[in-house]
């Protein structure tokens, strides 16, 4: 990618997320980076520039990209002249093929915060190939979902001894209001539970598979987990899948992993609250003129104003056990829907953009493209890697 004009193109820019991603680049970006942000209202872009120009004079300078979903070449020529390209623009099923059709074609790294497993593997089908052979990374969620969870289990796993069968169990605590588009992103995945089963099953048979080396999920059932002080639910989320991915490509997860994902909370009747809403959630989505009354309670660009979001929070525990040892350790931070993964999204970009990184190629997870460089430029930003305790593993 010699030659590029930008370093990092973000799309999507005038959205709820895409906007506090460009503060914090307006921020944050160090000196020298060449960025741009780019989106189909020109009105909308000038007075996003404007607001950028208080946090950081230069921004006053900032290039302003026409593109639009609806124009493969306006995405085409986008990704031609950037190295990096962030997408905020969702539900991602919906707006976000072309613009990875288009980085994949141009040899252009991309990044998005999705969370539908259905997108992601649609695009491992249609556009993996491609990007291995033009040498483009495409790396999804790198918000919330599923950054804590994907680097949360790296870092643990180098907690322990190499070469060892291992087991790990994430447990997610979080205070947070969520936005009109991570709400309708959120609709629009379960409404389409065939179609999300159908693409998983196509992607299985297509992926390849680590040979001597087992990776599988842990399917656990409602408890209470003393070593975390919660009632614990299974959270069938895409954060499993993506750790799953990461342990079949790093042999550093040993020769028998397995992973389960959790949501924790204080109460029972609180985890009780919880798994009602979100199986009513499910329920309700599958009809259509429920769905399209649930979706209009909210309009994407809405979301928690920053009083809010400074009052949110977010806690990942794991605990995991090899090698005769067991620890227990944490990734933490602020308002994880909106303020951390702007943080995590722009991190990840200006790590690919400028970070000495392992060679990668095609879809590929943070923990794999990244890893230690991106836990680190996280560490700095202010999100929390540590390890609470570390002990021999309880014998049975």
């Amino acid at each position: 990618m010699v030659g590029r004009e930008f370093d990092v193109v973000l799309f999507g820019a005038t959205g709820f997320t895409g906007a506090l991603t460009a503060e914090y680049l307006a921020a944050n970006a160090p000196n020298g980076c060449r960025w741009a942000v780019a989106g189909r209202n020109p009105a909308k872009l000038e007075a996003l520039r404007e607001r950028l120009a208080e946090i950081n004079p230069d921004c006053a300078k900032l290039e302003l990209l026409r593109a639009d979903v609806t124009d493969a070449l306006s995405l085409r020529a986008v990704a031609a002249r950037s190295r990096v390209v962030i997408s905020t623009v969702g539900p991602y099923i919906h707006y976000g093929e072309p613009l990875v059709a288009a980085c994949a074609e141009e040899g252009t790294d991309y990044l998005d915060l999705t969370g539908e497993p259905e997108f992601v593997d649609r695009m491992y089908l249609g556009y993996h190939a491609r990007a291995v052979a033009t040498g483009a990374r495409i790396v999804h969620c790198c918000g919330f979902d599923s950054i804590p969870a994907d680097l949360g289990v790296y870092y643990t796993v180098l907690q322990l001894p190499e070469d060892v069968p291992i087991k790990v169990q994430g447990y997610v605590s979080a205070s947070a209001m969520f936005s009109g588009g991570t709400f309708h992103s959120a609709i629009t995945a379960v409404s389409r539970y065939r179609d999300m089963a159908k693409a998983a099953a196509e992607r299985h048979r297509a992926e390849d598979r680590p040979k001597g080396r087992k990776v599988h999920g842990i399917k656990g059932l409602p408890r209470h987990e003393k070593i975390v002080g919660s009632w614990v639910l299974p959270a069938p989320v895409i954060d499993s899948q993506i750790v799953l991915r990461s342990a079949r490509e790093l042999d550093r997860y040993g020769p028998d992993f397995s992973y389960g994902h959790h949501v924790a909370v204080r109460t029972l009747p609180a985890a009780a609250a919880i798994a009602g809403g979100a199986g009513a959630a499910v329920l309700l989505a599958q009809v259509a003129p429920v769905r399209r009354w649930l979706l209009g309670r909210i309009k994407p660009g809405d979301g928690p104003d920053a009083q809010a979001r400074a009052k949110a929070w977010f806690r990942a525990r794991f605990v995991a056990e090899g090698g005769g040892r067991r620890v227990l350790t944490e990734v933490s931070g602020g308002d994880p829907g909106y303020g951390e993964t702007s943080k995590m999204l722009a991190e990840s970009a200006l790590c690919l953009a400028f970070d000495d990184l392992p060679s990668t190629r095609g879809q590929v997870t943070t923990a794999v493209a990244m890893g230690d460089a991106l836990i680190n430029r996280l560490r700095r930003a202010g999100l929390v890697f540590r390890v609470v305790d570390e002990r021999a593993a309880v014998a049975g």
